[in-house]
Protein backbone atom coordinates (compact mmCIF):
# COMPACT_ATOMS: atom_id res chain seq x y z
CA UNK A 1 0.00 0.00 0.00
CA UNK A 2 1.55 3.73 -1.29
CA UNK A 3 1.15 6.76 0.33
CA UNK A 4 0.65 10.23 -1.94
CA UNK A 5 0.04 13.55 -1.11
CA UNK A 6 -1.01 17.01 -3.47
CA UNK A 7 0.73 20.22 -2.83
CA UNK A 8 -0.40 21.77 0.61
CA UNK A 9 -1.87 24.97 -0.11
CA UNK A 10 -2.96 24.68 -3.69
CA UNK A 11 -6.74 25.81 -3.00
CA UNK A 12 -7.71 22.78 -4.96
CA UNK A 13 -11.45 21.60 -5.32
CA UNK A 14 -12.32 18.05 -4.18
CA UNK A 15 -15.24 16.33 -6.33
CA UNK A 16 -16.64 13.24 -4.97
CA UNK A 17 -18.58 11.42 -7.33
CA UNK A 18 -18.13 11.02 -11.32
CA UNK A 19 -21.95 11.01 -12.54
CA UNK A 20 -23.22 13.76 -14.16
CA UNK A 21 -23.58 16.33 -11.79
CA UNK A 22 -19.66 15.37 -10.50
CA UNK A 23 -18.72 15.78 -14.50
CA UNK A 24 -20.19 18.90 -14.49
CA UNK A 25 -19.03 20.67 -11.61
CA UNK A 26 -15.71 19.41 -12.36
CA UNK A 27 -15.05 21.22 -16.02
CA UNK A 28 -17.17 24.33 -14.93
CA UNK A 29 -14.35 24.96 -11.91
CA UNK A 30 -11.74 23.77 -14.04
CA UNK A 31 -12.04 25.65 -16.94
CA UNK A 32 -11.76 28.88 -15.37
CA UNK A 33 -8.27 28.05 -13.83
CA UNK A 34 -9.24 25.58 -10.93
CA UNK A 35 -7.26 22.72 -9.52
CA UNK A 36 -10.01 19.96 -9.25
CA UNK A 37 -9.99 16.08 -8.17
CA UNK A 38 -12.64 14.63 -8.54
CA UNK A 39 -12.84 10.69 -7.82
CA UNK A 40 -15.51 8.02 -8.42
CA UNK A 41 -16.18 4.52 -6.72
CA UNK A 42 -16.62 2.67 -9.48
CA UNK A 43 -14.49 1.97 -12.18
CA UNK A 44 -16.21 4.84 -14.66
CA UNK A 45 -17.36 8.15 -14.80
CA UNK A 46 -21.46 8.82 -15.43
CA UNK A 47 -22.85 7.58 -13.02
CA UNK A 48 -26.77 6.88 -12.97
CA UNK A 49 -27.34 8.88 -16.78
CA UNK A 50 -24.76 6.11 -17.87
CA UNK A 51 -27.27 3.22 -17.34
CA UNK A 52 -30.37 5.46 -19.13
CA UNK A 53 -31.61 4.60 -22.46
CA UNK A 54 -33.19 8.13 -22.48
CA UNK A 55 -33.08 11.73 -20.68
CA UNK A 56 -34.95 14.31 -20.31
CA UNK A 57 -36.18 17.13 -21.71
CA UNK A 58 -34.85 16.17 -25.13
CA UNK A 59 -35.03 12.49 -24.98
CA UNK A 60 -31.32 12.20 -25.66
CA UNK A 61 -29.13 8.89 -25.19
CA UNK A 62 -26.70 9.53 -22.18
CA UNK A 63 -23.80 9.69 -25.26
CA UNK A 64 -25.69 12.87 -25.61
CA UNK A 65 -24.48 14.72 -22.41
CA UNK A 66 -21.69 12.34 -21.13
CA UNK A 67 -19.67 11.97 -24.37
CA UNK A 68 -18.88 15.88 -24.30
CA UNK A 69 -18.38 16.13 -20.97
CA UNK A 70 -16.12 13.26 -20.89
CA UNK A 71 -13.94 15.03 -24.04
CA UNK A 72 -13.85 18.35 -21.80
CA UNK A 73 -12.45 15.98 -18.40
CA UNK A 74 -9.89 14.55 -20.66
CA UNK A 75 -8.55 17.62 -22.10
CA UNK A 76 -8.19 19.81 -19.15
CA UNK A 77 -5.38 19.49 -17.37
CA UNK A 78 -6.64 21.16 -14.68
CA UNK A 79 -8.42 17.48 -13.50
CA UNK A 80 -7.02 14.90 -12.09
CA UNK A 81 -9.55 11.82 -11.90
CA UNK A 82 -9.42 8.91 -9.83
CA UNK A 83 -11.82 6.29 -10.53
CA UNK A 84 -12.81 3.11 -7.62
CA UNK A 85 -11.51 5.54 -5.13
CA UNK A 86 -13.56 6.64 -2.04
CA UNK A 87 -12.84 9.22 1.09
CA UNK A 88 -11.71 7.73 4.16
CA UNK A 89 -11.28 10.43 6.21
CA UNK A 90 -11.32 14.41 6.14
CA UNK A 91 -9.70 16.94 8.98
CA UNK A 92 -8.59 20.52 9.11
CA UNK A 93 -10.42 23.46 8.37
CA UNK A 94 -12.20 25.36 6.01
CA UNK A 95 -9.95 26.34 3.40
CA UNK A 96 -7.43 23.70 3.91
CA UNK A 97 -9.16 20.53 4.07
CA UNK A 98 -6.88 16.98 4.53
CA UNK A 99 -8.65 14.60 2.74
CA UNK A 100 -7.30 11.01 2.96
CA UNK A 101 -8.66 8.99 -0.12
CA UNK A 102 -7.93 4.88 -0.87
CA UNK A 103 -8.31 3.79 -4.39
CA UNK A 104 -9.13 -0.21 -5.11
CA UNK A 105 -6.69 -1.90 -7.50
CA UNK A 106 -7.99 -1.99 -10.90
CA UNK A 107 -5.99 -4.91 -11.85
CA UNK A 108 -5.78 -3.25 -15.19
CA UNK A 109 -3.11 -0.63 -15.69
CA UNK A 110 -2.94 2.22 -17.79
CA UNK A 111 -1.41 0.08 -21.04
CA UNK A 112 -4.69 -0.97 -21.60
CA UNK A 113 -6.47 0.02 -25.23
CA UNK A 114 -9.39 -1.92 -25.22
CA UNK A 115 -8.92 -4.50 -27.46
CA UNK A 116 -11.19 -7.24 -25.95
CA UNK A 117 -8.47 -10.02 -26.08
CA UNK A 118 -8.21 -10.76 -22.00
CA UNK A 119 -12.51 -11.11 -22.34
CA UNK A 120 -12.24 -13.34 -25.11
CA UNK A 121 -9.78 -15.31 -23.02
CA UNK A 122 -11.44 -15.32 -19.53
CA UNK A 123 -13.05 -18.46 -19.02
CA UNK A 124 -15.12 -16.75 -15.42
CA UNK A 125 -18.04 -15.24 -15.45
CA UNK A 126 -19.92 -12.53 -13.00
CA UNK A 127 -23.59 -10.87 -12.61
CA UNK A 128 -23.76 -7.85 -14.86
CA UNK A 129 -24.29 -4.76 -12.20
CA UNK A 130 -25.05 -2.19 -14.50
CA UNK A 131 -27.55 -4.10 -15.95
CA UNK A 132 -29.35 -4.94 -12.46
CA UNK A 133 -28.05 -8.72 -12.95
CA UNK A 134 -30.17 -9.23 -15.98
CA UNK A 135 -27.19 -10.77 -17.88
CA UNK A 136 -23.37 -11.81 -17.10
CA UNK A 137 -19.53 -10.15 -18.13
CA UNK A 138 -16.53 -12.40 -17.56
CA UNK A 139 -14.55 -11.64 -14.97
CA UNK A 140 -12.42 -9.13 -16.81
CA UNK A 141 -14.74 -6.59 -18.20
CA UNK A 142 -15.63 -2.92 -19.00
CA UNK A 143 -19.25 -1.59 -17.41
CA UNK A 144 -20.46 -0.25 -20.64
CA UNK A 145 -19.48 0.42 -24.78
CA UNK A 146 -18.78 4.09 -23.70
CA UNK A 147 -17.52 3.63 -20.67
CA UNK A 148 -14.60 6.25 -19.15
CA UNK A 149 -11.89 5.57 -18.77
CA UNK A 150 -11.72 2.86 -21.25
CA UNK A 151 -10.20 0.79 -19.04
CA UNK A 152 -11.19 -2.80 -18.24
CA UNK A 153 -11.69 -3.93 -14.83
CA UNK A 154 -11.02 -7.29 -13.31
CA UNK A 155 -14.32 -8.57 -10.46
CA UNK A 156 -11.64 -10.25 -7.98
CA UNK A 157 -14.32 -12.08 -6.22
CA UNK A 158 -15.47 -13.73 -9.26
CA UNK A 159 -11.44 -14.25 -10.66
CA UNK A 160 -9.48 -17.48 -10.07
CA UNK A 161 -6.30 -15.63 -11.09
CA UNK A 162 -5.85 -18.12 -13.85
CA UNK A 163 -3.72 -16.20 -15.50
CA UNK A 164 -5.57 -16.62 -19.63
CA UNK A 165 -6.09 -12.71 -19.24
CA UNK A 166 -2.48 -11.55 -18.61
CA UNK A 167 -1.35 -14.04 -21.13
CA UNK A 168 -3.89 -12.92 -24.55
CA UNK A 169 -2.52 -9.24 -23.32
CA UNK A 170 0.10 -8.28 -25.70
CA UNK A 171 0.34 -4.94 -24.08
CA UNK A 172 1.17 -5.80 -20.50
CA UNK A 173 -1.66 -4.65 -19.10
CA UNK A 174 -3.29 -6.72 -17.05
CA UNK A 175 -1.61 -6.67 -13.14
CA UNK A 176 -2.91 -9.43 -11.03
CA UNK A 177 -0.85 -8.08 -7.96
CA UNK A 178 -1.71 -4.57 -8.04
CA UNK A 179 -3.00 -2.82 -4.74
CA UNK A 180 -4.90 -0.65 -3.19
CA UNK A 181 -3.49 2.94 -2.71
CA UNK A 182 -4.09 5.24 -0.05
CA UNK A 183 -3.49 9.37 -0.40
CA UNK A 184 -4.21 12.67 0.96
CA UNK A 185 -5.21 15.40 -0.92
CA UNK A 186 -5.03 19.33 0.02
CA UNK A 187 -8.00 21.00 -0.84
CA UNK A 188 -10.21 24.35 0.07
CA UNK A 189 -13.57 22.79 -0.48
CA UNK A 190 -15.19 20.04 -0.61
CA UNK A 191 -18.59 19.17 -3.58
CA UNK A 192 -20.59 15.86 -2.87
CA UNK A 193 -22.01 14.76 -5.81
CA UNK A 194 -22.29 11.10 -4.89
CA UNK A 195 -25.81 11.25 -6.30
CA UNK A 196 -28.42 8.57 -5.00
CA UNK A 197 -29.66 4.67 -5.63
CA UNK A 198 -32.56 3.06 -6.20
CA UNK A 199 -34.59 1.93 -3.56
CA UNK A 200 -34.12 -1.59 -2.16
CA UNK A 201 -37.01 -2.69 -4.26
CA UNK A 202 -37.15 -6.06 -1.63
CA UNK A 203 -37.92 -3.71 1.31
CA UNK A 204 -41.42 -3.42 0.20
CA UNK A 205 -42.99 -6.86 1.00
CA UNK A 206 -46.16 -6.51 -0.68
CA UNK A 207 -44.88 -5.82 -3.92
CA UNK A 208 -43.28 -9.30 -4.42
CA UNK A 209 -39.78 -7.93 -6.00
CA UNK A 210 -37.47 -10.96 -6.48
CA UNK A 211 -40.55 -13.46 -6.54
CA UNK A 212 -41.43 -13.11 -10.01
CA UNK A 213 -39.20 -12.10 -13.52
CA UNK A 214 -42.41 -10.35 -14.30
CA UNK A 215 -41.79 -7.74 -11.69
CA UNK A 216 -38.77 -5.05 -12.62
CA UNK A 217 -37.87 -2.04 -11.04
CA UNK A 218 -37.87 1.54 -13.46
CA UNK A 219 -34.26 1.78 -13.44
CA UNK A 220 -34.14 -1.85 -15.08
CA UNK A 221 -36.73 -0.85 -17.57
CA UNK A 222 -34.13 1.26 -18.53
CA UNK A 223 -31.70 -1.02 -19.15
CA UNK A 224 -33.85 -3.66 -21.80
CA UNK A 225 -34.95 -0.48 -23.70
CA UNK A 226 -31.73 0.61 -24.03
CA UNK A 227 -29.61 -0.39 -27.32
CA UNK A 228 -26.40 -1.87 -25.46
CA UNK A 229 -28.58 -2.99 -22.39
CA UNK A 230 -28.67 -6.81 -21.78
CA UNK A 231 -31.50 -7.51 -24.69
CA UNK A 232 -30.21 -4.89 -27.28
CA UNK A 233 -33.30 -2.64 -27.04
CA UNK A 234 -35.83 -5.33 -27.01
CA UNK A 235 -38.31 -5.04 -23.98
CA UNK A 236 -38.65 -8.56 -23.14
CA UNK A 237 -39.72 -10.08 -19.50
CA UNK A 238 -36.28 -11.23 -17.94
CA UNK A 239 -36.25 -15.18 -17.25
CA UNK A 240 -38.27 -16.31 -20.16
CA UNK A 241 -37.80 -13.35 -22.74
CA UNK A 242 -41.26 -13.20 -23.67
CA UNK A 243 -42.43 -9.79 -25.39
CA UNK A 244 -44.91 -9.14 -22.67
CA UNK A 245 -48.86 -7.81 -24.30
CA UNK A 246 -49.55 -5.66 -21.18
CA UNK A 247 -47.47 -3.96 -18.52
CA UNK A 248 -48.63 -2.00 -15.25
CA UNK A 249 -46.66 0.77 -13.64
CA UNK A 250 -46.77 1.41 -9.95
CA UNK A 251 -46.27 4.61 -9.26
CA UNK A 252 -44.65 5.88 -5.60
CA UNK A 253 -42.72 2.20 -4.81
CA UNK A 254 -41.49 3.50 -1.70
CA UNK A 255 -41.96 7.32 -2.13
CA UNK A 256 -44.08 9.20 -0.11
CA UNK A 257 -44.29 6.58 2.70
CA UNK A 258 -43.17 6.79 6.58
CA UNK A 259 -41.98 3.09 6.33
CA UNK A 260 -39.63 3.62 3.46
CA UNK A 261 -39.04 7.18 1.66
CA UNK A 262 -41.21 9.92 3.40
CA UNK A 263 -40.34 12.18 0.44
CA UNK A 264 -41.32 12.64 -3.48
CA UNK A 265 -38.51 11.52 -5.27
CA UNK A 266 -39.42 14.11 -8.13
CA UNK A 267 -38.89 12.23 -10.92
CA UNK A 268 -40.21 9.10 -10.89
CA UNK A 269 -43.60 10.16 -12.60
CA UNK A 270 -41.93 11.46 -15.98
CA UNK A 271 -39.52 8.49 -15.79
CA UNK A 272 -42.89 6.46 -16.21
CA UNK A 273 -44.38 9.13 -18.96
CA UNK A 274 -40.80 8.34 -20.59
CA UNK A 275 -40.64 4.97 -20.46
CA UNK A 276 -44.56 4.19 -21.78
CA UNK A 277 -42.68 5.96 -25.26
CA UNK A 278 -40.25 2.71 -24.79
CA UNK A 279 -43.19 0.39 -24.86
CA UNK A 280 -45.48 2.44 -27.60
CA UNK A 281 -42.03 2.36 -30.03
CA UNK A 282 -41.91 -1.44 -29.84
CA UNK A 283 -45.69 -2.65 -28.92
CA UNK A 284 -47.75 -0.32 -30.13
CA UNK A 285 -51.20 -1.62 -29.23
CA UNK A 286 -49.93 -3.67 -25.65
CA UNK A 287 -52.32 -2.59 -22.66
CA UNK A 288 -50.52 -0.47 -19.81
CA UNK A 289 -52.07 0.21 -16.79
CA UNK A 290 -50.70 3.00 -14.35
CA UNK A 291 -51.42 3.12 -10.88
CA UNK A 292 -50.69 6.41 -8.58
CA UNK A 293 -51.15 8.70 -6.12
CA UNK A 294 -50.98 12.01 -7.95
CA UNK A 295 -49.24 12.80 -11.15
CA UNK A 296 -46.31 14.96 -11.20
CA UNK A 297 -45.09 16.26 -14.27
CA UNK A 298 -44.59 20.31 -13.32
CA UNK A 299 -44.21 22.78 -16.34
CA UNK A 300 -43.94 21.90 -20.17
CA UNK A 301 -43.82 18.39 -19.20
CA UNK A 302 -47.46 18.62 -19.24
CA UNK A 303 -48.18 18.19 -22.46
CA UNK A 304 -45.81 15.57 -22.70
CA UNK A 305 -48.75 13.64 -19.70
CA UNK A 306 -51.69 14.78 -21.70
CA UNK A 307 -50.80 13.45 -24.98
CA UNK A 308 -49.87 10.20 -23.14
CA UNK A 309 -52.63 10.33 -21.57
CA UNK A 310 -54.78 10.04 -24.65
CA UNK A 311 -53.77 7.01 -25.60
CA UNK A 312 -56.55 4.71 -25.60
CA UNK A 313 -54.85 1.51 -24.91
CA UNK A 314 -53.20 3.08 -21.43
CA UNK A 315 -55.31 3.03 -18.41
CA UNK A 316 -54.29 5.37 -15.40
CA UNK A 317 -55.94 4.45 -12.20
CA UNK A 318 -55.41 6.41 -9.02
CA UNK A 319 -55.42 3.97 -6.20
CA UNK A 320 -52.60 3.11 -4.37
CA UNK A 321 -51.49 -1.06 -5.05
CA UNK A 322 -51.94 -2.92 -2.41
CA UNK A 323 -50.42 -6.32 -3.63
CA UNK A 324 -48.85 -8.32 -6.59
CA UNK A 325 -49.54 -11.62 -7.41
CA UNK A 326 -47.25 -13.57 -9.13
CA UNK A 327 -49.26 -16.00 -11.55
CA UNK A 328 -48.55 -19.79 -13.14
CA UNK A 329 -47.64 -18.58 -16.47
CA UNK A 330 -44.94 -16.00 -15.50
CA UNK A 331 -47.33 -13.16 -15.44
CA UNK A 332 -48.73 -11.23 -12.38
CA UNK A 333 -51.80 -9.70 -10.76
CA UNK A 334 -51.24 -6.01 -9.55
CA UNK A 335 -54.08 -5.36 -6.65
CA UNK A 336 -55.53 -1.72 -5.77
CA UNK A 337 -58.69 -0.06 -4.87
CA UNK A 338 -59.78 2.81 -7.33
CA UNK A 339 -59.49 6.25 -5.19
CA UNK A 340 -62.37 7.68 -7.39
CA UNK A 341 -64.83 5.06 -7.37
CA UNK A 342 -64.26 2.75 -4.42
CA UNK A 343 -63.36 -0.50 -6.76
CA UNK A 344 -61.08 -2.93 -6.14
CA UNK A 345 -59.15 -3.94 -9.10
CA UNK A 346 -57.14 -6.99 -9.52
CA UNK A 347 -55.30 -6.40 -12.90
CA UNK A 348 -53.40 -9.39 -15.16
CA UNK A 349 -50.46 -8.30 -16.92
CA UNK A 350 -47.54 -10.02 -18.22
CA UNK A 351 -44.80 -7.30 -16.65
CA UNK A 352 -45.35 -4.87 -13.89
CA UNK A 353 -42.92 -2.22 -13.36
CA UNK A 354 -42.18 -0.66 -9.83
CA UNK A 355 -41.35 2.94 -9.61
CA UNK A 356 -38.97 3.15 -7.23
CA UNK A 357 -37.84 6.14 -6.01
CA UNK A 358 -34.45 7.80 -5.31
CA UNK A 359 -32.23 7.16 -2.06
CA UNK A 360 -29.07 9.63 -1.60
CA UNK A 361 -26.11 7.62 -2.19
CA UNK A 362 -24.05 9.45 0.73
CA UNK A 363 -26.50 8.45 3.67
CA UNK A 364 -24.78 5.48 5.01
CA UNK A 365 -21.22 7.35 5.03
CA UNK A 366 -21.76 10.60 5.38
CA UNK A 367 -22.13 10.61 8.89
CA UNK A 368 -19.12 8.97 9.66
CA UNK A 369 -17.59 11.51 7.47
CA UNK A 370 -18.68 14.13 9.42
CA UNK A 371 -21.07 15.51 6.80
CA UNK A 372 -24.24 17.13 7.55
CA UNK A 373 -27.49 15.38 6.55
CA UNK A 374 -31.06 16.21 6.53
CA UNK A 375 -33.31 13.92 8.00
CA UNK A 376 -33.68 12.40 4.24
CA UNK A 377 -30.20 11.63 4.52
CA UNK A 378 -29.36 14.64 1.49
CA UNK A 379 -26.25 16.31 1.69
CA UNK A 380 -26.64 20.25 3.57
CA UNK A 381 -24.05 22.50 2.05
CA UNK A 382 -22.25 24.56 4.18
CA UNK A 383 -20.85 27.26 2.18
CA UNK A 384 -19.14 28.80 4.89
CA UNK A 385 -17.09 26.01 5.53
CA UNK A 386 -16.48 25.34 1.53
CA UNK A 387 -19.10 22.08 1.78
CA UNK A 388 -21.41 21.86 -1.14
CA UNK A 389 -23.50 19.52 -2.53
CA UNK A 390 -24.72 19.05 -5.86
CA UNK A 391 -27.05 16.91 -8.08
CA UNK A 392 -29.02 14.47 -6.55
CA UNK A 393 -26.62 14.41 -3.06
CA UNK A 394 -28.21 17.42 -2.50
CA UNK A 395 -32.37 16.42 -3.04
CA UNK A 396 -34.05 14.44 -5.82
CA UNK A 397 -33.90 16.18 -8.90
CA UNK A 398 -33.89 15.52 -13.07
CA UNK A 399 -30.49 15.70 -14.95
CA UNK A 400 -31.81 19.33 -16.15
CA UNK A 401 -32.04 20.27 -12.04
CA UNK A 402 -28.98 18.66 -11.72
CA UNK A 403 -26.88 20.77 -14.45
CA UNK A 404 -28.19 23.82 -12.88
CA UNK A 405 -27.43 22.93 -9.29
CA UNK A 406 -24.17 21.26 -10.07
CA UNK A 407 -23.03 24.64 -12.19
CA UNK A 408 -23.70 27.00 -9.29
CA UNK A 409 -21.77 24.04 -6.56
CA UNK A 410 -18.96 25.02 -8.76
CA UNK A 411 -19.28 28.86 -8.35
CA UNK A 412 -19.54 28.06 -4.66
CA UNK A 413 -16.94 26.02 -4.44
CA UNK A 414 -14.43 28.54 -6.02
CA UNK A 415 -16.12 31.42 -3.99
CA UNK A 416 -14.25 28.72 -0.88
CA UNK A 417 -10.69 28.60 -2.60
CA UNK A 418 -10.25 32.29 -3.22
CA UNK A 419 -10.47 33.35 0.82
Amino acid sequence: MTDERSTPGTGGILVVGGGISGLTTAVEAAEVGNDVFLVERNPYMGGRVAQLNQYFPKLCPPTCGLEINFKRVKNNRKIRMYTMTEVQSISGAPGSYQVTLVSKPRYVNNNCTGCNACVDACPEQRDNAFNFDMDKTKAIYKAHDMAFPMKYVIDMPACTKCGKCKDACKYDAVDLDMESKTFTLDVASIVWATGWNPYDATKMDNLKFGQSNAIITNMMMERLAAPNGPTGGKILRPGDNKEPGSFAFVQCAGSRDENHLEYCSYICCMATMKQITYIRERYPTAKIYVFYIDLRTPGKYEKFREKLMADANTVFIKGKVANITPEADGGVTVVAENAMTGEKIQQKVDLAILATGMAPALKLQGASLGVQLDSNGFVMSDTAKGIIAAGCAKKAADVVTCGQNSTAAALKAIQATRR
